[in-house]
């Protein structure tokens, strides 16, 4: 049985510990200027969580443009001082929340279990995870790259086997080697990780699979996202530095895909 691809692209921008409540409205008041509402597309934005209120009162005459949360902790509440739980989250205006980004893996040290305990999580709260995946240089110069990304996704699916909300993750691939290190993989490269993860998930979810993008994050830049998400399996952008500035971000959420239905 052939899959149809349903996904449309998806663009984050990721403002990691930038941008307080001011600085969330005066960007979204640009970009709102900047960037016209397209029904092909999602736009989601990852403000600090401080500013999240700020960002979902500036955004209410624009419901095409969606926030999440960077970070959420495993439990709903509890004593766990500087941490969000998933239905505070929701309730300040997150819809989406950020899960096993390299950052909080390789800074925080995040293994593969927390992520899969973040992601149940965010789906108890009604929010939908991003699971991000990826290797570093060392591993991918050891070859290693497959066995990453089966690993770390691996873990998350077999927590969440035969739980109809898997319907709800998106994944991105974030190369560990080209974040913030203005080294961007090719398309190619791009590629064929991406084609591996979407083999994973055919694996784990039949034809089921076909729905859950996949997206790619790692120095994307006004002048390299089309070519990024016209490639094979490419879903979307994961964008860091480039999504702080509302006219480029609005740029590279403008991009269109030439790639045909079906092309999975």
């Amino acid at each position: 049985m052939s899959e149809v691809r349903t996904r449309a692209p998806v663009f984050a921008g990721n403002w990691k510990m930038h941008k307080g409540p001011r600085d969330a409205v005066n960007f979204f008041a640009r970009f709102t200027e900047a960037y016209a509402a397209r029904e092909d597309r999602t736009v989601i934005f990852f403000p600090p969580a401080v500013s999240i209120e700020a960002a979902a009162r500036a955004l209410r005459q624009r419901t095409d443009v969606r926030l999440g949360v960077q970070n959420i902790h495993w439990e709903p509440t509890g004593a766990f001082t500087g941490e969000t739980g998933g239905p505070m989250a929701f309730q300040a205006g997150a819809h989406y929340a950020l899960a096993g980004h390299s950052e909080r893996r390789h800074g925080m040290g995040e293994d593969d279990a927390t992520v899969a305990r973040k992601t149940r999580a965010a789906l108890d709260a009604g929010i939908s995870p991003v699971v991000c995946v990826g290797e570093t240089l060392d591993e991918r110069r050891a070859g290693q790259l497959e066995r990453v990304l089966s690993r770390q996704l691996g873990t998350v699916l077999d927590a969440l086997a035969g739980d109809p909300r898997l319907a709800r993750v998106l994944l991105a691939y974030e190369p560990v080697w080209a974040i913030g290190t203005g080294v961007v993989a090719t398309p190619d490269d791009a590629a064929a990780a991406h084609g591996f993860l979407r083999a994973l998930l055919r694996e784990k979810l039949g034809v089921h699979a076909g729905g859950l993008p996949i997206l790619y994050g790692g120095s994307v830049k006004p002048d390299n996202a089309a070519d990024l998400l016209n490639a094979k399996d490419v879903d979307g952008l994961l964008v860091g530095g480039a999504s702080l500035d509302p006219d480029g971000f609005a740029n590279i959420a403008s991009v269109d895909t030439v790639r045909a239905p079906g092309d999975l």
